[in-house]
């Protein structure tokens, strides 16, 4: 669901290669409910109303909320796509998909009549021919209306077993999207955070429920939010379903042609090596001839290796070390327990289609079984082993990115392990988001980012100061005046420019401090003061001094400053000085590294006059 009450605009799907709109089809085929979030149009660093009277980059809809997409979300009827329609968005920096919700699922049938009712309702309130005030309070109560039915909280979360997110990408450059789910109501708890890469062409996301639960409560309503990462202004995506699911226990139909195979679970005794462990012992066990060259080239070109054997695990783990093998099996799954579980085992760590796994194994009974418990999973017999790399579905490219991808995972199976220690210890969950700083000066290269936010920080703007450019190129011309431009990134992807800070180096001063919400919650706030109070404070004769003006909005962030350890030093024209004194303790909670650009080394100053 999204703002149809905001959004008007339909094109066809004319736009979209064919291949594309199959994908997008197909999958309705392997879900039996979904939610109904309502996504609509937002701003990273919304403050609904102020800003549209502070910022200067404030554009309105017609019901007066901020345009942050260029054209809206436009939507192209996809008969057959699990929601019926696609949504292409254009976003401007600064845009983010966000919406409220609970885990209530309805049936695709139901679900559609909705959307059909939805979409009559948001055309009505675009057709009636009232004027413009009556129909923006019209379109503002309807959409707070679904906002609030949408954040209701639910009894269950029974059933629902993956979160989708379906996006074609039509640029030539990838796009990083984080995706956060965040429990309302849950300031100071751990969010669920993914970075999905969608890079150029069709790309579907399925993350396991239970992955997310582990992080917090689903049984609560929540808020979800997409996020694209350093992009540029006018990059579009067109996106399907973004919901939760419930799956259908019958496969998905194979696509026209052979799909890629994504993992090879191969079977040990007879297949990975000649003879069976536990009645020849590890000793007279012999690899089959050049099954080492076919796990590295396979490996080589992205394709994943995983284990479904019956044996005992530590005995077989022990006889893959000796042969130096070890290394290239992901989640291998040695049990006594049927294959097909092992094969969905597999399927669910990785967070691949159990249509993606091809099986390799000498046993016709195994083959057999997992033909009919997983009819979607692919069988090789063992003895054509030789022939996987000339294999169609296995011709996938080497590259530079293939050749990295089981490291990728194995990182992403540790980054779990972590995530499901912290038993809501926020500090240990912020020290494995491996959050990083780098600190610039203010250039050429940064000032039109900067500007953008200056005139859009509220809640995190110490000093109240909205920039022109003009007064930005002066301030960086102005020896006696330090800049500070942060960016962040952590392993959830890149947040780009977040923060920029002003010091007189004279006293020294802190004249402004600002960050986008984006970073709240961070404690980016703390480590960057600290990192100016290790900058100045040697050579200060009291002490390091920072300028406040406190407002209802800032007021939450500013206990930053009580934080640090500065002291209240008086007050002039509402702006309160702050004094660190020196030779006090300069507080470092070890979770943020921060890295220095060469630039603030520089003694010269660069020329800002011509534009960037």
């Amino acid at each position: 669901m999204y703002e149809t009450e905001a959004n008007s605009r339909v094109e066809p799907l004319s736009g979209i290669p064919s291949a594309v709109v199959e994908e997008f089809r197909r999958f309705r085929e392997a879900v039996d409910a979904r939610t109904l979030l309502p996504w609509g149009e937002h701003c990273t660093e919304c403050v609904w109303p102020t800003c549209y009277s502070t910022c200067d980059l404030y554009r309105p809809r017609p019901d007066g909320r901020c345009r942050r997409f260029v054209d809206g979300m436009v939507r192209l009827d996809c008969p057959g796509a699990v929601n019926s329609y696609l949504l292409r968005i254009r976003f401007k920096r600064w845009g983010k998909l966000w919406a409220p919700g609970n885990l209530r699922l309805f049936g695709l049938e139901q679900a559609d009549l909705r959307e059909r009712r939805d979409q009559r309702i948001g055309s009505a309130l675009n057709r009636l021919p009232l004027p413009g005030p009556v129909r923006a309070f019209a379109i503002a109560k309807r959409y707070s209306w679904k906002k609030r039915a949408a954040a209701r909280r639910r009894a269950s979360s029974e059933g629902v077993d993956r979160f989708v997110v379906e996006c074609y990408n039509p640029g030539e450059q990838a796009v990083d999207l984080s995706l956060t789910l965040r429990a309302s109501g849950g300031d100071g708890v751990a969010p669920y955070q993914k970075l999905i890469h969608v890079k150029p062409g069709f790309h579907r996301e399925l993350i396991p429920a239970e992955q997310i639960a582990r992080v917090f409560d689903l049984e609560a309503s929540f808020s979800a939010e997409l996020v694209p990462n350093d992009i540029d202004d006018d990059t579009a995506l067109v996106f399907g379903l973004i919901d939760f699911v419930r799956s259908r226990t019958k496969p998905v139909p194979a696509g026209r042609g052979k799909r890629p195979v994504k993992c090879i679970v191969w079977d040990l005794d007879n297949t990975l090596w000649d003879g069976i462990l536990v009645e020849d012992g590890a000793e007279k066990l012999v690899l089959k001839p050049g099954i080492a060259d076919i796990l590295q080239e396979l490996d080589r070109r992205g394709i994943l290796h995983s284990i479904a054997s019956k044996n005992d695990p530590a005995e077989a783990v022990a006889v893959l070390k000796r042969h130096s093998l070890d290394e290239y099996f992901l989640h291998p799954q040695i049990s006594w327990g049927p294959k097909s579980e092992a094969l969905k085992t597999i399927a669910h760590k990785l967070n691949i289609g159990i249509d993606t796994l091809m099986l390799v194994d000498d046993s016709e009974f195994e083959l057999a079984q997992v033909r009919s418990a997983c009819p979607e999973a692919r069988v090789l017999e063992a003895g054509r082993y030789m022939e996987l790399p000339e294999m169609e579905e296995c011709r996938a490219p080497a590259t530079e990115e293939s050749a990295g991808r089981r490291k990728m995972y194995r990182e992403a199976a540790v980054r779990e392990q972590a995530a499901e220690s912290f038993h809501g210890d926020y500090f240990a969950f912020l020290r494995d988001c491996n959050i990083e700083l780098r600190i610039e000066s203010l250039s050429p290269a940064n000032i039109e980012r900067v500007h953008e936010l200056t005139q859009r920080t509220n809640q995190m703007n110490f000093s109240g100061n909205r920039y022109e450019r003009m007064l930005l190129e002066q301030i960086a011309d102005t020896p006696h005046l330090d800049t500070f431009v942060i960016h962040c990134r952590d392993r959830f992807g890149s947040y780009g420019i977040v923060g920029f800070s002003v010091v007189d180096s004279r006293e020294p001063r802190m004249t402004d401090l600002m960050f986008s919400c984006r970073v709240q919650a961070k404690r980016v706030e703390h480590a960057f003061l600290s990192y100016l109070l290790r900058r100045y404070l040697e050579a200060a004769p009291e002490g390091f001094w920072a300028g406040y003006r406190e407002t209802e909005r800032n007021a939450a962030s500013g206990k930053v400053f009580q934080d640090i350890g500065m002291e209240k030093s008086g007050e002039r024209g509402g702006v309160t000085s702050l004094l660190f004194r020196r030779g006090s303790t300069i507080p470092d909670d070890g979770i943020i590294r921060i890295v220095e650009d060469p630039s603030l080394r520089a003694t010269a100053r660069p020329c800002l006059c011509a534009k960037s």
